[in-house]
């Protein structure tokens, strides 16, 4: 299984994926809707490391859902 992020919105209660994403029908998601009513702040340190992790995405360097989890074990 590969893990893949990428933005989406709803509309007419169905979530509907941007940009140019194809998933197969029946494919497996996990959702983590954004919300106004909760905020979180990050250091400058961790606001580093989440760009860096959003740019190591944007350019292909992801791992499997099951070598995350085996990585997450140890």
């Amino acid at each position: 299984m590969t893990v893949r992020i990428f933005p989406g919105h709803v509309e007419g209660g169905k979530i509907v994926p941007e940009g140019e994403v194809s998933l197969e029908e029946g494919a497996t998601v996990t959702v983590i809707a954004d919300s106004l009513e909760e905020s979180f702040s990050l250091s400058s340190e961790q606001e580093a490391e989440l760009l860096d992790a959003i740019e190591r995405v944007d350019r292909g360097e992801v791992m499997s859902a099951a070598d995350l989890l085996n990585r997450l074990k140890t």
